[in-house]
């Protein structure tokens, strides 16, 4: 359904090293440099960048937003979120863990990037 999903870092590296850590932890090889202001997690499924602001201005995230990414195991969703905490990374809301909802229950975890923006792992429990 999608293309990419692009976030905005004033700090390259230090969003590099949260997103190295976060989606390698999701089996996902780490960033490649695009240029000078980006970096590229390739997959088969689409394109997830993180861009120093083209506008000059400095990084924001959007208020209401949510990016999810999606894991085969509650396992992952833990690791996920262990290796966001430890690279610098804030867990927020719940802890990880199961939420039932009408159309499945859910295994989730969320956490704010260095720059804010609001991400959350997902794995769609079995019944």
């Amino acid at each position: 359904m999608f293309s990419h999903i692009t976030v905005g870092a004033d700090d390259l590296e230090k969003s590099r090293t949260f997103y190295d850590a976060v989606l390698g932890s999701l089996g996902y090889g780490p960033g490649v440099a695009v240029k000078e202001d980006r970096y590229a997690y390739p997959s088969d499924k689409g394109l997830f960048l993180i861009v120093r602001p083209i506008d000059g201005q400095e990084a924001s995230y959007a208020n209401g937003g949510t990016i999810g990414f999606t894991c085969d195991s509650p396992e992952k969703v833990d690791a996920w979120h262990a290796a966001g905490v430890a690279n610098g990374g804030t867990s927020i809301e719940n802890p990880p863990g199961m939420r039932e909802a009408p159309f499945g229950n859910l295994y989730l975890a969320y956490l704010r990037d260095p720059y804010g923006n609001k991400l959350c792992a997902m794995h769609r429990m079995t019944a």
